[in-house]
């Protein structure tokens, strides 16, 4: 038997004074009981990820460590077995002195270190330079080392990924991978000169492409700006 309009209306007023009652009695609870302190989180360390791969231009992660301990930022350092090769046919620097120059390095095989855990906190990650076997492993997120891992792990934590990119020139299948990374929430950003800085030799352009990659982490190590007065 269906309850006619009157029933209807009474169980509708005694489900609105049991509601009324129960948000009356949480209301005086929320006023009686001391609320917990506004958790502040713990500041991020001071200190950023570097990658070398294997790609041409290994003086980009050299300069980013360079400048990096010049600005005081802690330096971790992962480097992979195509990035010692790299090192002795376009440097005169050994692995060791390479090494010497980070905080921390890593063997790129461990894929144990501390930088394999969402839990290492930093600032972030910076692939330079960036090859196109790293770019492949980070797009597919089929990491096969501690570098590509390390690049996953400051992803999926939607920390900042920054991938100097060295390749040229490119084809759809780069171009997709660099998409891909993009859409996941890395910078692709090959080091472009910029010549309106007037550098007076090569490291000066490559100071200005690192520099204006550390700025992608907030860190000033003082690269020319377009229309600003420099010292």
């Amino acid at each position: 038997m269906r309850p006619n309009r009157a029933t209807l209306v009474r169980r509708s007023c005694r489900h609105a004074a049991v509601e009324t009652g129960f948000f009356e009695e949480r209301q005086a609870y929320m006023n009686s009981t001391p609320h917990s302190p506004a958790v502040i989180p713990a500041p991020v360390p001071a200190r950023l990820i570097v990658g070398i791969s294997g790609a041409s231009g290994i003086v980009y992660g050299i300069t980013a460590l360079q400048l990096l301990r010049r600005l005081g930022i802690e330096s971790h350092l992962v480097a992979s077995k195509s990035a010692i090769v790299t090192l002795g046919h376009e440097t005169d620097l050994k692995y060791t002195e390479l090494c010497a120059l980070a905080d921390r390095h890593y063997q790129n095989s461990d894929i144990g270190a501390a930088l394999a855990s969402g839990s290492f906190r930093s600032l972030g990650m910076l692939v330079a330079p960036c090859s196109i076997r790293t770019l492949g492993e980070i797009s597919s997120g089929v990491t096969a080392s501690l570098l590509s891992r390390a690049a996953d792990v400051v992803l999926k934590e939607r920390r900042r990924l920054v991938l100097m990119v060295r390749e040229t020139p490119l084809h759809a299948g780069h171009l997709q991978a660099m998409l891909n990374v993009t859409q996941m929430g890395a910078v692709v950003m090959p080091p472009v000169p910029a010549f309106y800085a007037r550098p007076t030799s090569l490291q000066d352009l490559v100071e200005q492409s690192v520099g204006r990659a550390l700025d992608l982490f907030g860190l000033d190590s003082g690269p020319h700006r377009w229309g600003e007065q420099t010292d």
